[in-house]
């Protein structure tokens, strides 16, 4: 596969990344730039999919705006879902016209799963349902969206952020989901410098090498 860029962005408004990666795609697909993936973190947000049956807020929208919880409506697969700091995203800006949709979202599970099992944590797939799971638990979530074969919006991994957020809405639309994240696993905080630095190193792995087993 192409060279692969990755660029951390720190804390990021969400529409301000959203802006972002429409610029990106764009250029991908005129192929301006290299493969990107965009490491963030998001202040407090709920996103809306593309399914509406999916959106299924649990706390009105002045209830919301009173505790500084913005909501954005976007086109991305997928329902509801929520952001906070210590939840780790990334967005990969890529070409997938060599791997496939199917298996895009298989890497993208991965990653995920290569990344947590660093931080002992064990997580895995369950079939249907994208994202990882611990056991009834869901730790990470996949939302993506494909434009002439580049892909954009990404993958959300819990690893430190405060889990009351997801209070507010049925996660991905799934009624009983109860998510947790890696510090409620182990019981202690992971330090997120580590965390990205670990992520790096996988996402080269993967989309440097176009990574073929799959776990």
């Amino acid at each position: 596969m192409p060279e692969l860029k990755i660029k951390d962005c720190g804390v990021i408004d969400y529409t301000e990344c959203l802006d972002l990666q429409h610029t990106l795609v764009e250029q991908r697909q005129q192929g301006l730039i290299d493969n990107t993936v965009l490491i963030v973190e998001h202040p407090s947000v709920i996103t809306l999919g593309a399914r509406n049956d999916k959106n299924r807020l649990l706390a009105d929208e002045s209830k919301l705006a009173s505790e500084s919880i913005e909501v954005v409506p976007i086109r991305r697969g997928g329902g509801a879902t929520a952001h906070n700091p210590g939840q780790l995203v990334f967005y990969p800006i890529i070409d997938i016209k060599p791997i496939g949709v199917s298996e895009y979202v298989r890497m993208l599970e991965s990653i995920g799963i290569d990344l947590l099992d660093t931080f002992g944590v064990e997580s895995d797939r369950r079939q249907g349902f994208p994202g990882l799971w611990i056991g009834e638990k869901k730790i990470a979530s996949i939302g993506v969206k494909i434009q002439k074969w580049v892909s954009f919006h990404g993958m959300a991994i819990n690893i430190n952020n405060d889990l009351e957020i997801f209070e507010n809405i049925v996660p991905c639309g799934l009624d009983g989901v109860v998510m947790t994240s890696a510090s409620a696993i182990l019981g202690r905080e992971l330090d997120m410098d580590s965390v990205k630095a670990e992520l790096k190193r996988i996402l080269v792995e993967y989309f440097s090498q176009n990574k073929q087993e799959k776990k």
